[in-house]
């Protein structure tokens, strides 16, 4: 007997659905080749540390070839009318719903994630992204940015490992919908999507040279930044890498988004339904192991309601399930580098070491991989460490507050500005409080709700410039 309510068997996804070469090249003028210099480096999978591949380190000149194939391709590409473009668009979206399986195994060995996650939350909204830009391509001169918007060229994409294909769809596809071409460079631990993708626009037909993938490690990135031949640059990661390229780009005639680090505060107010709260501060932080730029990592709870939010979300974390991500079942799964856990333990003693109060869900960790179980604290004070910087990992810190203005203080005392969240039934409170909140995007009784249609992005040290929607067809226009 037991006294757990439900017990669940293992249902594992199978890893024979995808097909992981031994090495991969990179992806340059419609072919793969290996690097000019022939370095290579390994990538692992975070749940197991095994190896799952081998693939190219691109150079100097890897980066050059790939730019003038880009180049090259730009004037016949942007010549292409609209509708034109937006068939290759929509192809490559059919194509990634119908191997989305394939690519949402591969992605997980590759990330850590939960299978789940890939399955239901990453790969639609991968697709979700290339149709709706394709039905952008043709109607470009009724965005809102004059009557004959036009491509700006080249666009150098540099996109971070914690969302590895959702962000080169965030990336490519308007790029594609506006005429320009690509050069993108995937994270250094996550580079097998990305390769996976290339073979969709060979599958697609897209023209040569119009999408180049080099893979490398952050030398590759700014080499790429500072290119230039590049027109575009593209960045999403940490805020300290995005600074070195607002360095390295400034003075040129280059077009720059960065889409940074967060510290977003989700508010939890004495009204505010606690069980469909408590959901919503799970998926805020504990979704994709709290690797989430936009993270609802500090949560600022009403005094009145403290302790009946915080057993609850206790209960909520017991039941969690952390282990193999490749498990329907799992909810947690691993983090994606041993760099990362390390960060993430480090930042988490530092806020024992500073008097908050911690608390882990209890669950059994499997003995290899990177791994790290869900963990609040309490009794955290603006100055912790854990209030401050972004942890990027399954740790939430808990503050309170009193009073509206005393929220919106706490929340907005941050040097980041991406998300925040508002959890009460009062609709004026969360339209007075949206509109005193420094953050780009603000949820209203809900968490980590993203859509093509809609613009993302942040103010101060979370970026600027945005993506999605119409307006992250500006960024790739020359308006």
């Amino acid at each position: 007997m037991t006294d757990q309510i439900f017990v669940y068997a293992s249902a594992p996804e199978s890893r024979a659905i995808v097909d992981i070469a031994p090495s991969y090249g990179l992806f340059v003028d419609g072919e793969f080749r290996e690097a000019a210099d022939g370095k290579v480096f390994k990538t692992v999978s975070p749940s197991t540390e095994e190896v799952l591949s081998e693939v190219a380190q691109a150079g100097t000149a890897d980066v050059e070839d790939a730019v003038r194939a880009a180049r090259a391709a730009f004037t016949g590409w942007s010549a292409l009318p609209g509708a034109e473009r937006a068939k290759y668009i929509f192809r490559i979206a059919r194509i990634l719903q119908e191997r989305a399986r394939e690519l949402a195994v591969l992605e997980t060995l590759d990330n850590g994630k939960p299978i789940r996650e890939t399955r239901d939350a990453d790969l639609p909204l991968v697709a979700a992204h290339f149709f709706y830009y394709a039905g952008w391509a043709d109607k470009l001169e009724h965005a809102g940015f004059g009557p004959a918007p036009r491509p700006l060229g080249v666009a150098g994409q540099v996109i971070p490992w914690n969302f590895p294909l959702l962000m080169l769809a965030w990336k490519i596809a308007p790029a594609l919908a506006t005429g320009n071409t690509v050069v993108l460079k995937p994270a250094e631990t996550t580079p097998l999507s990305a390769l996976f993708f290339a073979d969709v626009c060979r599958q697609a037909g897209l023209p040569r040279g119009v999408v180049n993938i080099l893979t490398g490690d952050g030398a590759t990135g700014a080499e790429l930044v500072a290119h230039p031949g590049i027109d575009k640059v593209a960045f999403t990661g940490s805020t300290a890498v995005g600074k070195e390229i607002a360095r390295t780009v400034a003075g040129t005639r280059k077009k720059v988004t960065l889409e940074l680090g967060g510290k977003g505060a989700n508010i939890v107010f004495d009204d505010a339904p606690i069980d469909q709260a408590v959901e919503g501060i799970v998926n805020g932080i504990y979704f994709n192991q709290g690797q989430v730029c936009c993270a609802g990592s500090r949560l600022l709870v009403q005094e009145s309601v403290q302790d009946e939010l915080l057993d609850a979300l206790k209960r909520r974390l017991s039941t969690l399930r952390v282990g193999d991500p490749m498990d329907k079942n799992t909810d947690v799964g691993a983090i994606n580098s041993a760099e990362q856990l390390a960060r993430i333990t480090a930042l988490a003693d530092s806020g024992e070491a500073e008097g908050a109060e911690r608390w882990s869900a209890p669950c059994r960790l499997p003995e290899n991989g990177y791994w790290f179980a869900p963990t609040l604290f309490t009794g955290v004070s603006q100055a912790h460490r854990i209030a401050r910087e972004e942890i990027f990992g399954p740790v939430l810190s808990v503050l309170t507050f009193r009073t509206p203005d005393e929220a919106v203080a706490k929340a907005n005392n941050t040097p980041y500005g991406l998300s925040a969240g508002i959890w009460t039934e009062k609709g004026s409170r969360i339209l007075a409080m949206a509109g005193r909140l420094r953050a780009g995007v603000v949820w209203a009784n809900t968490f980590n709700k993203f859509d093509p249609t809609s613009p993302f992005g942040g103010y101060q040290e979370s970026g600027y410039g945005r993506e999605g929607g119409r307006h992250g067809l500006e960024a790739y226009l020359d308006v």
